[in-house]
């Protein structure tokens, strides 16, 4: 455990370092997340009362989105384990005395902590002192920030299992590059990150709901606005440590078969 803890805090300290890069996409996704509100505010002006969503709710989840975009992006992917399968580098990291499953998994977890924490608290803060219903609405009841932290703090391990069986399943391809575009492309749109769940029609959104797709972004972003609340806010959070420990389990049974096959020519 000493091991993981280490790299956790190397990896995080060594990524703190890129403050301009930081900074520079603070701006970016403050100004996406006003283009996303101004957009849906042309529907709800047409008929605001035919929408699973208010638009304080709405733009409440769209602001959370943007400051906490990098714990739930499916583009950032480490190029570096892409790239060390792909080229039998992946040899080097088989024979340190570590599960190489955790030590990717910690790489994962802090190469996206570590982004989140320099942006997710300006954001927030600029986007609250936006007039509603466009800024963002700071919550006062400790219950529902209780249960957004758990369900944000589950949400994000998922979406780190998740694609940590696309590192795995490198293993049994030529290339990344479609299994890739394919995972991440379900990811992105089943997850809520183009457009929120509730908006999807109600037979699709049901099958959606109970995948480990909806256990990302979806819920603790639901959950904070008040989109999803009381018993039905505890199950969602159940449901997402079922999807974790499930992907958590299955991502270690692949890891281990993967390796059993690798064959790794050259010298």
């Amino acid at each position: 455990m000493r091991i993981y803890t280490s790299y956790l805090k190397l990896y995080i300290s060594h990524n703190l370092q890129y403050r301009t890069a930081a900074y520079a996409g603070i701006v970016t996704q403050f100004a996406w997340g006003l283009l996303q509100i101004f957009m849906y505010m042309a529907f709800y002006k047409a008929n605001p009362d035919s929408f699973p969503m208010t638009l304080t709710q709405l733009s409440s989840y769209f602001w959370l989105q943007q400051a906490f975009m990098t714990l739930f992006m499916t583009w950032l992917l480490d190029k570096d384990i892409l790239e060390s399968i792909s080229t039998g580098n992946v040899s080097y990291e088989l024979c340190r005395p570590v599960n190489l499953y955790g030590m990717w998994l910690v790489k994962a977890i802090s190469n996206r902590l570590s982004k989140a924490i320099m942006r997710f608290l300006p954001i927030l803060v600029v986007a609250s002192f936006l007039p509603k219903p466009y800024g963002f609405s700071w919550t006062n009841d400790i219950v529902t920030l209780s249960l957004f932290l758990i369900s944000l703090i589950t949400g994000f391990l998922v979406v780190v299992c998740y694609l940590m069986l696309i590192y795995i399943l490198t293993f049994f391809t030529l290339s990344p590059l479609g299994l890739r575009i394919l995972g991440l492309s379900i990811m992105e749109f089943f997850s809520g990150g183009i457009i929120p769940l509730p908006f999807l029609p109600d037979k699709i959104r049901s099958v959606i709901e109970a995948s480990p797709f909806a256990s990302m972004q979806n819920m603790p972003y639901r959950i904070y606005s008040g989109n999803i609340f009381g018993v039905s806010a505890i199950k969602s959070i159940f449901l997402q440590f079922f999807w974790l420990i499930f992907l958590l389990i299955l991502g270690n049974i692949l890891m281990k078969k993967a390796i059993e096959k690798t064959v790794i020519q050259g010298g």
